[in-house]
């Protein structure tokens, strides 16, 4: 396994589309154990391949907060029903580091998938797993939880960052 770096707005790859994983193999795995590693060195409790520059259709989440860690893996993850229902969450992103906001995204999702076997499953979740599944198939369309503010939120946000990364970039001798 292995940390990856973790690609951050505005980086023009984030707003690629995924493409599907036609199988789940050995390196679909090893992509999932790196992008889990990735996740809880950052920390964050998800993670798609996209935000670290591989547009597969692939997620992992855990929404442990203790020692006991419950990945969960999901390549190409369709969303069956979404609730009529919202629910408000704030939310961040590993690629929007230290910016925080309230979006609203139905409260429970039934959703197919492939497991990490590649076994195909289904799974209804609600709460805080929705919220987070929702945010993570989000990526693989090119959708940051940014785009759900306000034109003015979301320029103040990009501004931000674009000044942290340019001051990161700087060499100083």
């Amino acid at each position: 396994m292995a940390i990856r770096k973790i690609l951050t707005e505005p980086d023009p790859f984030l707003r690629q589309k995924s493409t599907d994983v036609e199988k789940v193999d050995n390196n679909i795995r090893k992509l999932m154990d790196d992008m889990l590693e990735t996740m809880y060195d950052a920390p964050g409790i998800g993670l798609a391949a996209i935000q670290i520059g591989v547009p597969k259709r692939v997620i992992v989440i855990d929404l442990s907060r203790d020692e006991k860690k419950t990945p969960m893996y999901f390549v190409n993850p369709k969303i069956i029903v979404k609730s009529e229902i919202n629910s408000t969450y704030e939310e961040g992103c590993l690629s929007v580091p230290g910016q925080f906001a309230e979006v609203d995204r139905p409260d429970k999702c039934h959703i197919s998938y492939l497991d990490y076997n590649g076994q195909k499953q289904e799974l209804k979740a609600e709460g805080l797993l929705a919220t987070c599944i929702q945010h993570e198939m989000d990526h693989l369309e090119g959708i940051l939880f940014i785009d759900y503010l306000s034109k003015l939120k979301k320029n103040f946000i990009v501004k931000k960052l674009s000044k942290q990364k340019k001051a990161l970039e700087r060499i100083i001798v």
